[in-house]
């Protein structure tokens, strides 16, 4: 890869990054005015760096709030008020005249999150904070506003909660990196318990370096603090921001951009001899080094960066590893066993040879652990569907199914995904034998595949190889 190339891929994002997609308006009119509007705090914030925004809260009228409501999920889970999207779609109108009125009187108020856990791959619970639904539309209608201005100040590497980037467009870049530029040490770093600790006085500081408007700073003050129920009882929030809140990607994006993002802009520029790369989404990134002495260095300083402002690195998912183009070579001279491996968004990178030339390269596989509880999961809810019919649970396999294989379709990961569809294949199977004394005699394993193929998706590559991907992006300044 070209040195320019790898300068795209490090640098700032220059074109198309900020298109805001919005639901269809009730009057053209009115979506024109509001649309108009976040474009001239677009063009503001580009063209200034420094401008402080003072008046951003108009941008949250009757129109906005509307577009906020109609992209909130309809079956998501319902916050402490018990109000489902369903319930407030009655009487739409009037309720949301009367939302936009306490806005802006000043009367609004949040109520606190509904604690909720979800199951870790490592066997752990993850907290969730489940908003009420007001909390919810008025969030997203803030979260379109100071994206516009996120948009224009965020820095290339960074991947995670924004429009016109994913998890696969991350994992693109670090491949190309990796590959092309002289990387041979690897700091895999991950945040112990980031959005539980964020902090709030710093997130204020922060967010007043480009929001000025008192009336927005106080809403969000009001989300922060608004505390959590859990089993009846009321708990207050002095930090960390709710995960699973419409906004809380967003502030975790604002968050670590003043952390980490600038400050290891600057490391690397100032501080460094040889080649650095970096790719963050959300709290899991991953930065590349050409000398080991720079990455020990700078392991060491992101501790005491992070330490400053109430964060810590997670000390069994954060590792320096060898891994690159000469890894093996010198290991296997130096009598050591094979590279390391690491884990980056639900892949497994290794250290590999292309199997014509026997060029560098790397491969990513399905991350085994994260299988397996994928496998428990999907165990469980067919023991409950046991005696449901057999077409609404092949359908509801299939989109399960479906949704794993669109996620891990990456060249060299075949192996893998037939693995995953053979083994749901299995599960489902053991479940419908279970259904009565006659069925183990009736289904056979090759009636069970013949079902499978009938229902199930089969496995197929769908995403491109990482470098041509990528400079399809650079070609379009999409990156």
């Amino acid at each position: 890869m070209s040195e320019a190339s790898a300068e795209w891929m490090e640098g700032r994002d220059p074109v198309e990054r900020n298109a805001v997609q919005t639901a269809p308006p009730r009057t053209p009119i009115r979506n024109e005015a509001g649309t108009c509007g976040l474009n001239r705090v677009r063009e503001a914030a580009r063209k200034d760096g420094k401008l402080k925004f003072t008046a951003l809260l108009h941008h949250a009228d009757a129109d906005a709030l509307r577009r906020s409501f109609f992209k909130l999920k309809q079956t998501a889970a319902v916050g402490v008020d018990g109000v489902t999207w369903h319930d407030y779609e009655h009487d739409l109108e009037a309720k949301l005249i009367d939302l936009h009125g306490r806005i802006h009187r000043g009367s609004y108020r949040a109520k606190p999150s509904r604690r909720r856990y979800i199951e870790k791959p490592d066997g752990r619970k993850r907290k969730l904070g489940i908003a009420s639904l007001e909390d919810k539309i008025v969030q997203h209608a803030v979260t379109e506003i100071l994206q516009c201005i996120y948009e224009e100040d965020s820095l290339g590497f960074s991947y995670g909660f924004r429009r016109g980037k994913s998890q696969h467009d991350a994992l693109d870049a670090l491949s190309v990196a990796i590959s092309g530029k002289k990387v041979n040490w690897i700091l895999d770093a991950d945040i112990e318990g980031f959005f539980d600790a964020i902090d709030h006085d710093w997130m204020i500081a922060f967010l007043e370096h480009r929001v000025g408007d008192s009336r927005v700073l106080r809403l969000i003050r009001n989300w922060l603090k608004a505390g959590v129920i859990e089993d009846g009882e009321v708990s207050e929030t002095d930090e960390g921001t709710p995960q699973g809140g419409v906004i809380s990607p967003l502030l975790s994006n604002f968050y670590l951009h003043y952390v980490f993002d600038l400050w290891i802009q600057w490391w690397r520029e100032r501080r460094c001899r040889g080649d650095v790369i970096v790719v963050r989404y959300a709290d899991d990134f991953v930065i590349g080094f050409e000398h080991y002495d720079e990455a020990e260095a700078c392991l060491e300083e992101i501790r005491v960066r992070f330490a400053k402002f109430g964060l810590k690195l997670h000390a069994g998912k954060t590792r320096l590893i060898e891994f690159g183009r000469f890894a093996a070579m010198n290991r296997k001279r130096r009598g050591e066993k094979r590279p390391e491996t690491f884990d980056f968004l639900g892949f497994t990178h290794k250290c590999a040879r292309t199997r014509k030339g026997g060029h560098f390269t790397i491969h990513r596989h399905s991350i085994v652990k994260r299988m397996r509880a994928k496998f428990t999961a999907i165990r469980v809810e067919l023991r409950k569907r046991m005696h449901r019919p057999l077409g609404e649970t092949a359908r509801w396999l299939a989109s399960v199914v479906r949704g794993w294989l669109n996620y891990h379709a990456v060249p060299g990961n075949s192996i893998k995904m037939c693995r995953f569809v053979d083994e749901v294949t299995r599960l489902w199977h053991r479940v419908i034998r279970r259904r009565s004394q006659r069925g183990k005699s009736r289904w056979t394993w090759e009636r069970m595949q013949r079902l499978a193929r009938k229902h199930l998706p089969r496995p197929r590559i769908i995403h491109p190889y990482p470098e041509k991907r990528f400079r399809a992006r650079l070609k379009t300044g999409a990156v």
